[in-house]
């Protein structure tokens, strides 16, 4: 036991006299004279570095510094030396460039580096770039991560089995970080097609954009590259909604990942189109036209209307009739009627309306048997739209009579109606008061 003591004592002995007789260890390494700049570091590459330098460096004379020799050399070369601390054990099927080939230093600092890393460059997004092509400072829209330079969010900088190093499959590693689309994905019964089955980056680009939110391309634009009967809608049509034209476009209106309802719409069809197309004419777009009357307290509303569903008249994504119709109606205020010019209003309303002189079946609008809507309508000099009396929308008068008139250049013709349980009269500013009545007809021929 006493001769292990003495052996452990002059194996100490000499290991306490090498740096001085040898070569300077740490504490002289940083010398004004020598490698002063070290001191400056305050991110080490490892913690008590300046105690280890030989953990990476041999001497290669008898003394040090030589003035015309390299007297040291590194222990390894690249990988080789790195893997004496570090697990070199890349495996996996996407490695960088520089990891296969062992050349860590195109990446990082040796000793360390007064930012927060090891690594060269001005932060991580320039030391990407000193490899990467750089981004176009013209595109307005850059991702988040990328516009931090925290590459590393996305990228494993040394291997992954993802294409492009990803740390995830994509749409996992986008639902990462946008936890509540990953919510509503689980919970909503409408997913968009192109989020279910694919890829975000079918639809996004995840670096930087010249387009709202990423996209590949503006909408519609990206959209009608699978909706293609609604970019034929738009492009050829002679109405065109504004909302599709907006930088918004498809998104506008329709929730583009998810919804509750049908159509991949946000909220009810009918409070949908009343976000633009308000009563209040001071709340809505400028320019727009509004749906003039209050659904709270209007007695009468159009039965579309009623059942939310402002489609069955409307095509929301363009027409070639006039307000987006879905089919004929006349754009004129004076269009005496004829096979097809009134389709639209026919399609759900009795065609025989608008046929027949006379009449006891077919309309509750009549003087006896004469067909008042026919004598209106089917008049060959001045036949007058429907418009002309019946508001569209909504009214507190029965069959929709419009209240404050119809719209005739700058004037609003008043009706002035007023009904009787079998018939009624109306003092419009196009005529006198004239009545009539279906079981008492009134005779203007006196």
């Amino acid at each position: 036991m006493m001769q292990f003591r003495v052996v452990v004592r002059c194996l100490l002995g000499v290991l306490l006299v090498l740096p001085l007789v040898g070569f300077a260890q740490a504490e002289s390494c940083l010398t004004a004279e020598c490698h002063a700049d070290f001191t400056a570091i305050n991110e080490p590459h490892f913690p008590g570095w300046e105690d280890e330098c030989t953990s990476c460096h041999d001497p290669a004379t008898e003394t040090h510094p030589a003035t015309e020799t390299q007297d040291f050399i590194l222990i390894a070369d690249g990988a080789e030396l790195c893997s004496q601390c570090h697990d070199m054990s890349f495996d996996q099927s996407q490695i960088h460039a520089p990891v296969a080939s062992g050349e860590c230093l195109i990446c990082h600092q040796p000793h360390g580096r007064t930012a927060e890393t090891t690594l060269k460059g001005d932060g991580l997004k320039n030391l990407c770039l000193m490899c990467h092509d750089g981004f176009d400072p013209e595109l307005e829209y850059v991702h988040g991560p990328v516009a931090v330079g925290a590459c590393t969010v996305c990228h494993d900088p040394h291997q992954s089995d993802q294409p492009f190093r990803l740390l995830k499959p994509v749409k996992q590693l986008c639902l990462s970080c946008h936890q509540n689309f990953a919510e509503g994905l689980m919970a909503a019964p409408v997913v968009h097609p192109p989020v279910r089955d694919e890829d975000c980056t079918s639809c996004h680009l995840p670096h930087q954009s010249r387009h709202l939110f990423l996209l590949k391309e503006k909408m519609p634009d990206l959209c009608v590259t699978c909706h293609e009967e609604v970019g034929t809608a738009a492009r050829r049509s002679r109405h065109k909604h504004r909302a599709l034209q907006s930088e918004k476009g498809c998104g506008q209106c329709h929730s583009t990942h998810f919804s509750e309802r049908k159509g991949l719409l946000p909220t009810s069809q009918k409070d949908l189109c009343l976000d633009c197309h308000r009563h209040d004419k001071k709340k809505r777009p400028e320019g727009l036209k509004g749906l003039e009357g209050d659904l709270s307290e209007n007695t009468m509303v159009h039965g579309p209307i009623r059942d939310g569903e402002c489609s069955s008249c409307h095509n929301p994504h363009g027409s070639d009739f006039l307000k987006l119709l879905s089919d004929d109606y006349p754009e004129a205020f004076y269009a005496p009627y004829e096979e097809g010019a009134y389709d639209f209003c026919l399609t759900c309303h009795d065609k025989n309306l608008l046929r027949f002189e006379n009449t006891s079946i077919y309309t509750e609008f009549r003087n006896g048997k004469e067909n008042l809507h026919y004598k209106h309508v089917v008049n060959s000099r001045k036949g007058r739209t429907c418009r002309a009396c019946h508001d569209p929308h909504v009214s507190p008068l029965p069959a929709l009579i419009n209240e404050t008139g119809a719209s005739f250049g700058d004037w609003a013709i008043p009706t002035r109606y007023e009904r009787t349980e079998t018939g009624g009269s109306c003092t419009p500013g196009c005529h006198r008061t004239l009545q009539y009545d279906r079981n008492q007809p009134v005779d203007y021929q006196k």
